[in-house]
């Protein structure tokens, strides 16, 4: 199976970009094809609806999605919100146009959230993010999810015990999902 693991934090010691490379080695080590890209390596411009969608990396994030049979997205979280990173991945690879020749490329995708936040009481966070892929672009949100604090690391990189075994259960989990919804027939558009 291919699996795209995108992490949309712009922070140079991001622990949602090692949550992001962790699940991406779990899913190699478990034979599936995985296309791992990070917004600090291969960025983004600024989303204008108009010239982002020339941007050289813009096509590639796209087809990443498209082509995947399960998304991990791996988000910070700032005041209770998502960083401006995934709302721009899904702005540019989500916009749909036939004038323009524009489809979005989330439509009924499995999609896992793994997070990472400054407090324990923010674990919901993404919550109305997900909802919005949701409505907007019928993605299968996975109920299983990471949600991990600077707590939760023993070092950098280095998972404690308690956020190794989530993070692995939520990986498996992913799979499963991905497994079941793959070759569904059926593609949907945006509609109001």
């Amino acid at each position: 199976m291919k699996f795209a693991v995108l992490s949309t934090s712009l922070d140079p010691e991001s622990r949602s970009a090692w949550l992001c490379t962790l699940a991406a080695r779990q899913l190699r080590e478990a034979g599936h094809t995985v296309t791992h890209l990070d917004l600090r390596e291969t960025p983004l411009p600024p989303f204008d609806n108009a010239t982002c969608y020339a941007h050289p990396n813009a096509d590639l994030y796209h087809r990443t999605i498209l082509e995947a049979d399960g998304v991990l997205l791996g988000v910070p979280v700032y005041n209770w919100g998502l960083g401006s990173g995934a709302r721009t991945l899904v702005e540019l690879t989500g916009s749909s146009d036939a004038e323009r020749g524009l489809h979005g490329a989330w439509f009924d995708k499995p999609v896992t959230f793994l997070v990472s936040g400054g407090l324990d009481h923010g674990y919901l966070s993404h919550g109305a993010f997900a909802l919005g892929l949701m409505y907007d672009f019928r993605c299968v949100i996975n109920p299983h999810f990471v949600y991990a604090t600077s707590a939760h690391w023993d070092a950098p990189e280095m998972p404690g015990e308690w956020l190794a075994e989530r993070l692995s259960r939520t990986v498996e989990r992913t799979v499963d999902l991905a497994e079941r919804l793959r070759g569904r027939e059926y593609q949907s558009v945006w509609e109001i």
